[in-house]
């Protein structure tokens, strides 16, 4: 069993904050690959095209046959658990604030013998485990061993915690309230355990359906934001920049159009202003007093949550310049991850399929409830990945914009 987590002191103001710092962070191009299934939340291991034969570590050829054709295939991750070490001293700055520190070797069904950091829940060897693939402060894929069945408290375990951002015990910031996919937000990082929530409204002179009851919840708190206006967004995060633990930028201007069915540019530009350059003023703003906190105690600053669509992969004709507008979102959500990671802060980015609201009612389903869109972003920050793609006609459209982006671009142009 895990001991349940404590609820944070507050800090004491003459303490220094701590300064961030990761874990090793070097790979290889070939163990890339286990970065980049870890990021969607799955666990894939090389197999060897000619043999069959189950790859790790990553490699260039097969271990058996020499064959240089090594895909990364999903696996189930069962094992066991075969030897095991706490580590209590180390020469690693990072390991050496957080130690004791447990490992396992664990030896997989499907072949191979694995290094894997163990959760607080897993027995000792031998016992039976479940293999998964995370992500680590720095970014990089590591492997992590779990007990096959669900334990009390199993997301408060330490060291999975360090690879997390889960919501509990911590300060969230929803930018936009008066929608329904801010609002299921709301209450879903609440349910989570979230200590304080920030909902902000571009509008507070408007009383819009729900922000009362969404004011009235214990523990959250209305904040006037506006993502087009440099100065407001410079003032709220004067105000709780240095509080914020976890960001979730929903705010969106959409708009269904493409480039000939209006003239002037007056919509696209209020699209841009928000979905673009509303991102970009809240990294300017939020960024730095996020990154300084990236170690702060237990319930650190650790997430940064960007809601776009997956019309940002390929764009979808029909709404044109909104799929432009998150296409641009997406290029500096890159870029803001690769500035935070230094810090430890995970930038996650949301790709949902169109969503069940006013803008889409012409599409037909399915597609993606706020409650759907507001679970799947929680569990995103529970599972510590990068990227995911709520919905089925996201997952269809990654699927299929992975193996042939050439053509789901003509397929989506004939369908305008």
């Amino acid at each position: 069993m895990i001991p349940p987590l404590p609820r944070p002191k507050r800090k004491n103001p003459v303490l220094r904050t701590r300064a961030p710092l990761l874990p090793p962070g070097p790979r290889s191009r070939a163990a890339l690959g286990l970065t980049a299934a870890a990021a969607l939340g799955r666990f894939e291991l090389q197999e060897c095209a000619a043999c069959g034969a189950v790859q790790y570590p990553p490699r260039e050829a097969c271990h058996r046959c020499l064959g240089v054709e090594l895909p990364w295939r999903r696996q189930s991750g069962e094992g066991e658990l075969i030897a095991e070490t706490t580590i209590h001293h180390s020469h690693d700055t990072f390991f050496r604030e957080r130690l004791p520190w447990r490992l396992g070797m664990v030896r997989l069904d499907a072949g191979p013998t694995v290094v894997a950091h163990l959760h607080g829940g897993c027995g000792t060897a031998p016992a039976r485990v479940l293999v998964g693939a995370r992500l680590d402060k720095a970014g990089q894929g590591v492997l992590v061993a779990f007990p096959p069945e669900e334990v009390p408290n199993m997301a408060d375990d330490r060291q999975l915690r360090e690879m997390t951002c889960d919501p509990k015990y911590r300060k969230v910031l929803i930018t936009d309230g008066k929608t329904a996919v801010g609002q299921a937000l709301v209450r879903a990082v609440c349910a989570a355990g979230a200590e304080l929530v920030w909902v902000g409204h571009a509008e507070p002179w408007k009383k819009l359906p729900g922000l009362e009851q969404i004011d009235a919840m214990p523990g959250v708190s209305l904040v006037p934001l506006d993502l087009t206006d440099s100065r407001a967004v410079r003032e709220i995060a004067g105000e709780i920049g240095g509080k914020v633990d976890i960001l979730i930028n929903n705010a969106e201007v959409h708009r269904t159009q493409g480039i000939a069915s209006r003239s002037g540019i007056e919509v696209a530009r209020a699209e841009m202003d928000v979905n673009y350059f509303g991102l970009l003023r809240l990294a300017q703003e939020f960024a730095p007093a996020m990154r300084a906190r990236a170690a702060d105690g237990q319930s650190s600053a650790t997430a940064w949550v960007n809601l776009l669509s997956v019309f940002a992969l390929s764009s979808f004709p029909g709404q044109g310049t909104y799929s432009a507008s998150k296409a641009a979102a997406l290029s500096l959500s890159q870029t803001l991850r690769a500035e935070m990671r230094p810090a430890g802060i995970r930038v996650i980015d949301v790709f949902p399929g169109p969503l069940d609201d006013e803008w889409n009612q012409t599409l037909p389903p399915p597609k993606v409830s706020p409650e759907a869109l507001a679970r799947a972003i929680v569990a995103a920050l529970r599972d510590g990945v990068e990227d995911v793609y709520p919905g089925e006609v996201a997952a269809e459209w990654f699927a299929r914009w992975r193996e042939n982006p050439k053509a789901l671009e003509r397929e989506l142009a004939s369908q305008s």
